[in-house]
């Protein structure tokens, strides 16, 4: 309907697709002390999912957040009481602006959630025992315009993955640098 009214629109897949269904940015999944999956949480990671972009002026957000917007056709949550997912402003959700409406949280944890094990060894008490940066939000792709090749846009989505680094002084000798830090005192001018 969009392309119809002449507003350029586009299909865009993601693979790992993470359904935060409470909106902390995370993907949860809880164990008891022998490794038995607890189903605390409707959190999922789904192979993929399709939404669709449209490229869009945004006066209600700012020139900052013009370009292509998210738009989901087949939301899993109700957003503001209804079955519905976007604008969201790709640029939001590579900023890591959350705060935004139009489902900007829903959208960021789709391409960019942590997926996180925590052992709960009662209600009060939990333990996060894996996390897992790296896993959500991979070959988020489009199709190239007139052929029948893939385009990958998952740079317009997210910051590529920083590595890990070791640190190559002691545990002890790091802890006992934080110490030190906090007697430093910071005056911003």
């Amino acid at each position: 309907v969009l392309r119809c009214l002449g507003i350029p629109t586009r299909v865009i897949t993601n693979f790992n697709s993470a359904h935060d269904s409470n909106i902390n940015l995370s993907i949860e999944k809880y164990i008891d002390i022998s490794g038995k999956t607890l189903h605390l949480t409707e959190d999922s990671v789904w192979n993929f999912h399709v939404w669709n972009e449209s490229w869009f002026t945004r006066r209600d957000l700012g020139s900052f957040y013009d370009g292509w917007q998210v738009l989901d056709a087949t939301p899993q949550e109700k957003s503001k009481g209804i079955y519905q997912c976007g604008p969201a402003s790709i640029r939001a959700i590579k900023e890591g602006d959350v705060n935004l409406d139009y489902d900007s949280p829903f959208v960021f944890a789709a391409v960019n959630a942590d997926c996180v094990t925590w052992v709960r060894y009662s209600k009060k008490r939990k333990e996060r025992i894996y996390s897992n940066t790296r896993k959500i939000g991979k070959c988020i792709s489009t199709k190239a315009v007139g052929t029948n090749s893939r385009v990958d846009v998952t740079a317009n989505y997210k910051y590529p993955e920083v590595k890990g680094f070791s640190f190559a002084i002691p545990y002890s000798q790091y802890k006992n640098s934080l110490m030190d830090d906090r007697k430093i005192l910071v005056t911003a001018v």
